[in-house]
């Protein structure tokens, strides 16, 4: 069992060469490689590895309480530089793949006897706080998203990724479900048997992570290298502002523009006459008897009044002819 123990702490740790892929580049392998040139990585990865390979009893292969704790602070206190290229290296051939699959000890930390119904296990996800927390980031960062080019929210691949990678060392840990290289599918270990009438739910948060192009979008552009300044981590985008329209006074209720004209003539003409002006002598009357001779709205039943018409206003040459009858009668 020691020696086992020893001979599976040498293949995680890198330190000795895989023979499967000795022929071809293994970008898992090379992670681990990578890892071990750094004091923090070295350290806290031969940690968890110690502690998750520690078997308990003949019965309980391992204490998964401790394996978490001590998978959660490799990956909360190793840059993501060596922690991602470990966790989404790309892979061409089964063997890498499985080395993949195995970067988090799964024995341990993510498989059970019996795989439990995917709500309880989000249910427990959500009575502890930093769980929740992670879950609910997750669900934020790698949400399918169709109107964008990556599937991501604005396009961040980054934020996905550190999602994904935050939920590792809790139950509801995800990884890998077998070793093709190529196909690319991720899940807790759960499933939706026994979810009664809540089937359809459970089988919308296992799509999340088994059937989600985000995510796996994700994890391809990061093991191809492509994922290099694709978009800005936080773009921050300018919203286009309408032209400004100059507005026109509004108009009363009971008029609408088709009257606005006749109004305004109305009241100038209003003015002229109160004014006492003469017909003959101003061009304002004329202009307004002429426009309002023209401009009478249509199926309007009013009479225009002419500004010289009406009892009260006599003609200047009826008044001229009483004058001289007048002044004729006095000199006789």
């Amino acid at each position: 069992m020691i020696l086992a123990n020893a001979f599976c702490l040498l293949f995680f740790l890198g330190t000795g060469a895989d023979p499967a892929v000795s022929a071809k580049s293994n970008h898992c392998l090379d992670a681990a490689k990578a890892c071990n040139l750094n004091d923090n990585c070295k350290k806290l990865r031969s940690s968890y590895i110690s502690i998750c390979n520690r078997e308990i009893s003949p019965t309980e292969r391992c204490n998964r309480r401790k394996c978490h704790k001590a998978l959660r602070q490799f990956f909360d206190r190793v840059p993501g530089e060596y922690t991602y290229r470990m966790l989404f290296c790309s892979c061409q051939d089964q063997a890498c793949a499985e080395r993949r699959r195995q970067t988090i000890l799964p024995s341990c930390s993510y498989e059970d006897k019996e795989k439990p119904n995917c709500l309880d296990l989000r249910s427990l996800c959500r009575t502890d706080h930093l769980c929740r927390s992670r879950l609910a980031d997750f669900h934020a960062n790698c949400r399918a998203s169709y109107q964008t080019l990556t599937s991501c929210p604005t396009d961040n691949y980054q934020a996905c990724l550190g999602s994904y990678a935050g939920m590792i060392g809790f139950d509801i840990t995800p990884n890998y479900v077998d070793s093709n290289p190529t196909g690319i599918v991720v899940s807790p270990w759960c499933s939706c048997r026994g979810s009664g009438n809540m089937e359809e739910e459970c089988e919308k948060f296992l799509r999340d992570f088994t059937e989600n192009p985000c995510l796996r979008n994700a994890i391809q552009a990061f093991g191809n290298g492509t994922d290099v300044n694709l978009s800005p981590k936080n773009p921050s985008f300018q919203a286009t502002q309408a032209p400004r329209v100059e507005k026109t006074p509004s108009l009363p209720d009971d008029l609408s523009d088709s009257t606005s004209l006749g109004t305004s003539i109305i009241t100038t003409c209003t003015s002229v006459q109160e004014q006492g002006l003469k017909a003959n002598n101003s061009k304002e009357l004329s202009m307004c008897f002429t426009e309002l001779t023209t401009n009478i709205i249509p199926g309007s039943k009013k009479k225009v009044i002419r500004p010289n018409s009406g009892p009260h206003r006599a003609r200047p040459s009826a008044a001229l002819t009483a004058v001289s009858f007048l002044m004729l009668k006095l000199a006789l």
